[in-house]
């Protein structure tokens, strides 16, 4: 990878003006260029460039306005690279536009115009699956937002247009600090109620008796962003809709991929969790990915384990060899043998995950220090992993047929959280042509999104979640 220093900066600005010369006969040299793609995503967007051999890269950063150029050897001009200046979208979180031009006559240089700092990770990945060899460009935001912050963002709060009025008992003395007037304004605050458009899962007497009491959230007001706001008792539930992005997860015989309808139905059951509250502390749905973007399998543990997830559920479409297969499964994480042969094949299928979807290995710091997070899941973990996966099966089985009925168990990575009981669940089989217009169907996201949020408060009537304090 090229250092700043090696690159002559004035000849990275004229040649920027070379920007799609593209009226030449376009011949690859060396490699050929297969696709194209770009996966723009508030956590980073992701541009592969796939070709049929390894492509060599340099690279310069440029600042004020923040740019990045990327020089490919070995190539020139090819068909393929047009679609990429019209694939970055005017949404996009990070790149404003981007040029291309041969900059020399074996060099392609790629200039990205950047809408703010990033911190780009650029590697190559080998062939895998369906895919040969891939140049990923992987922009990161220079200031991480943190995940916290945007869920109690999320919770009711002060309307900005009038300061609710604080009852006598409530209101602080005049001198009283600027934090205490905040405390006192949570405490009396009333928030509106939830919309009608997400409906809760009602309770019955056995879950939970006690009537919704409305979450007291500090409201935000300007200036006093340097104020430790607390928010006691948030439950939090980490969905993690599977795959993404560069990894289509299985494809059902119409076409239909897995990490499409995984999404769709994380996010009925996003909206059911946000209108929740469980014993007078308000519920908040985690998502490990909002968009159509890839993330690895130890970054879904990492960000549950960040916001201090109470549980953790991986939803996904299951899929088999022969289309007969059909039936909806739970899964909890097995520290020595799967329970079963089809357990096992699964389990590895989603594992290789990574490999599909495109992981910077390269660039991970500590790999012992994480393969040892990794290993250090409990027994406490795996019986409440198994509890909460019982309860989930129990209401499932209310929405389709079963394919096991018991929680089956196995080594999928994406369950090693040591400290959050978590599930993987199987919605169906998306490989049987009749359980993947299932998937499609919004009547039946709708309730498997209300058997899975059932299931949850199932749960935590015969567990209730340790109250947490968390500080934003």
């Amino acid at each position: 990878m090229m250092q700043p220093h090696n690159f002559d900066r004035r000849r990275f600005l004229q040649s920027s003006s070379l920007a799609l010369l593209l009226g030449i006969q376009e011949i690859a040299r060396g490699a050929s260029i297969l696709a194209v793609r770009v996966w723009p995503a508030e956590d980073y967007t992701r541009i592969t460039i796939e070709s049929d051999a390894r492509l060599q890269t340099q690279q310069l950063m440029v600042g004020d306005p923040p740019r990045l150029a990327i020089d490919i050897e070995g190539i020139s001009l090819h068909p393929a690279l047009r679609e990429l200046v019209g694939k970055v979208k005017h949404d996009d979180p990070y790149i404003a536009g981007l040029r291309i031009g041969q900059n020399m006559p074996t060099v392609v240089r790629i200039v990205f115009d950047l809408k703010k700092a990033v911190q780009p990770q650029i590697y190559t990945l080998t062939p895998v699956a369906a895919y040969n060899y891939r140049l990923v460009l992987d922009l990161f935001p220079a200031r991480p937002t943190d995940p916290m912050e945007s869920l109690i963002a999320g919770l009711p709060r002060e309307s900005s247009k009038s300061t609710p009025e604080l009852p006598s008992s409530a209101t602080p003395p005049r001198n009283a600090s600027l934090l205490d007037r905040l405390i006192a304004q949570r405490k009396a605050y009333t928030p509106p109620r939830a919309p009608s458009g997400a409906p809760t899962p009602a309770l019955t007497p056995d879950q939970d008796s006690a009537p919704p009491v409305a979450a007291d959230t500090p409201p935000r007001r300007a200036g006093n962003r340097g104020i430790a706001a607390r928010v006691d008792r948030l439950i939090i539930i980490a969905l993690d809709p599977g795959h993404g992005g560069e990894d289509p997860g299985a494809t059902g015989p119409a076409g239909t991929h897995e990490k499409d309808v995984v999404l769709q139905i994380a996010r009925r059951l996003r909206a059911r969790i946000d209108s929740t509250t469980f014993r007078g502390s308000p519920m908040r749905a985690f998502m490990t990915r909002d968009a159509d973007f890839f993330v690895p399998l130890g970054v879904r543990v990492q960000k549950a384990r960040r916001v201090q997830a109470n549980l953790f559920m991986s939803i996904h479409a299951d899929a088999f060899t022969t289309p007969q297969a059909h039936g909806a499964s739970v899964f909890a994480l097995s520290d020595h043998g799967a329970s079963s042969s089809a357990a096992r094949w699964l389990a590895s299928s989603e594992n290789n995950s990574d490999a599909i979807g495109g992981v910077n290995f390269a660039r991970l710091r500590d790999q012992s220090a994480q393969r040892a997070l990794l290993d250090m899941s409990t027994t406490a973990q795996i019986t409440d992993s198994l509890s909460f996966g019982a309860q989930l099966l129990g209401q499932i089985s209310k929405v389709g047929q079963l394919h096991s009925p018991r929680v089956e168990r196995a080594g999928f990575a994406v369950l090693k959280a040591p400290d959050i009981p978590s599930v993987l669940v199987e919605t169906a089989f998306i490989s049987n042509p009749e359980e993947e217009q299932q998937l499609l169907s919004a009547e039946f996201q709708e309730h498997m999104a209300d058997a899975l949020m059932t299931g949850i408060l199932r749960y935590f009537a015969q567990n209730p979640p340790v109250p947490r304090s968390r500080q934003i």
